[in-house]
């Protein structure tokens, strides 16, 4: 993801999608604000430039120059509860991903398959959607300190929960658990956050913030190999679900800031921007974004042990890497799209990401896949920078905000919940190797699209 500033992409990584969305809100909010505003809230509705609702939910700003209310003033930076909050943000994450590596043994243990394996995502990407939208009803009764404490203290006890489970229903309800609970804690992590710092360190403050899911991706299928040598899978969620619930109380007791309560979602506008084909062509490429980086990341511990004949210690290593590199990636693809254009560059980068992954499936070998995955893994992030400023481009101001929600809302349901079910299903009937073929094809379809509708969206080259 990234965004504009000064006439220059700001790229940081893709994994915290909503991340940014807020803190955009939050900057344009407070462009708007002088220092005798009363306090701000952000997000989707934007009713006016003083009060706003993000996602179905609201993160609440104060314009405290110099102090945090309560908190006395404000240090140089905070750097220790912000890495509590790091802390969080990190466990929040791998309780979504970590079923990633732990598949193969999920499978075998409870005779799943691979469909049933992959719908696992979807039931927490359901939960977490629900969780983004619901969070400001939570928010505006508690103050975010306090919804951050239930989010982390509710995703442990939900871990634990799936730990325990003992059929593939009671795990279903843990997963949609997970992710709801998980879905409400980042807007109050971002209020909590821009409240703790002064706002010319925000970008400071949340790049810090973005090491948590960045190093979940990465070290969730390293964590679960390790975890494995002295646990089962269900011990490995019992570590990953104790540590969240640590990690609640620790900043309930240590943690500071989010003394302010969140306000609750209006959704007037949601109508008017469903019915704008701008909005579904966007939707659909967030779609291809999501699926092809999520969607394809929590498959692919299955197809290089099952398919490729991978022992699952490298095939988790192989992952982590790979990540790795995409990170390295996306630093430069901002440079391509100075150079060349939004338009330009976000066709370079779809059709990257469906030649790359349509290569991984129809070319199968012990030295070609471990290479198509670092450079299917390294693509699709690409897509999400250009992709925000072509969403701030097509949307007006009073409906930016909500666009890109429902936006992001649409695509993470479907490329991080639709698309590892589906590839399981089809992989069943077929292979998955075919059924990363049929998502390759998809994102070029989907290029195809984006060439012919392209006009429609008023891009500027």
């Amino acid at each position: 993801m990234g965004y504009y500033k000064q006439d220059k992409l700001v790229m940081p990584s893709h994994a915290t999608i909503w991340e940014e969305i807020m803190e955009r809100s939050l900057t344009a909010a407070m462009k708007n604000q002088d220092d005798s505003t009363p306090p701000l809230s952000c997000g989707v509705n934007c009713v006016t430039p003083q009060n706003r609702t993000c996602g179905g939910s609201s993160v609440t700003l104060q314009n405290r120059p110099s102090s945090v209310k309560g908190e006395g003033p404000l240090s140089p930076f905070p750097l220790m509860p912000m890495l509590i909050l790091v802390g969080i943000f990190y466990l929040n994450f791998v309780s979504r991903v970590v079923m990633a590596p732990l598949l193969p043994l999920v499978e075998t243990e409870l005779g799943l398959g691979h469909g049933e394996a992959g719908s696992l995502f979807f039931f927490i990407a359901v939960g977490y959607g629900l969780g983004l939208l619901g969070s400001g009803f939570i928010s505006s009764r508690l103050i975010h300190r306090h919804t951050i404490t239930l989010s982390s203290l509710a995703v442990g006890g939900a871990t634990l929960f799936v730990s325990l489970s003992a059929s593939i229903k009671e795990m279903h309800a843990g997963l949609v658990l997970i992710g709801f609970f998980a879905g409400i804690y980042l807007p109050s992590g971002i209020a909590t956050i821009t409240g703790l710092v002064r706002k010319e360190q925000w970008g400071k403050a949340l790049a810090i913030n973005e090491l948590g899911p960045n190093l979940g991706f990465i070290t969730a299928p390293l964590l679960s190999e390790v975890l494995l040598k002295f646990f089962s899978w269900r011990g490995v969620l019992t570590v990953v679900g104790v540590s969240a619930i640590f990690m609640g109380f620790l900043f309930f007791f240590v943690g500071r800031g989010g003394k302010d309560k969140g306000e609750r979602p209006r959704f007037q506008s949601v109508h008017k921007i469903i019915r704008s084909p701008s909005f579904w062509i966007m939707a659909i490429l967030f779609t291809v974004s999501i699926g092809s980086s999520m969607g394809a990341y929590t498959m692919m511990p299955l197809f290089l042990v099952s398919e490729m004949r991978m022992e699952r210690g490298w095939a988790n290593t192989l992952i982590s890497l790979s990540r790795t590199f995409g990170i390295v990636v996306v630093l430069f693809s901002g440079l391509l799209t100075d150079r060349v254009g939004p338009k330009k560059a976000l066709m370079i980068f779809l059709a990257a990401t469906g030649v790359f992954t349509l290569l991984l499936g129809i070319i199968r070998g012990s030295i070609t896949t471990p290479i198509l995955i670092f450079f299917q893994a390294a693509a699709p992030p690409c897509l999400f920078p250009i992709g925000f400023m072509i969403l701030s481009m097509i949307f007006p101001p009073h409906l930016r905000s909500v666009g890109v929600s429902l936006v992001v809302f649409f695509g993470f349901l479907i490329g991080g919940g639709a698309v590892p079910s589906g590839i399981g299903y089809w992989a069943e009937a077929f292979s998955f190797s075919s059924g990363f073929a049929v998502l390759g094809i998809y994102a070029l379809g989907v290029l195809a699209l984006f060439l012919l509708t392209a006009k429609r969206l008023h891009l500027s080259e």
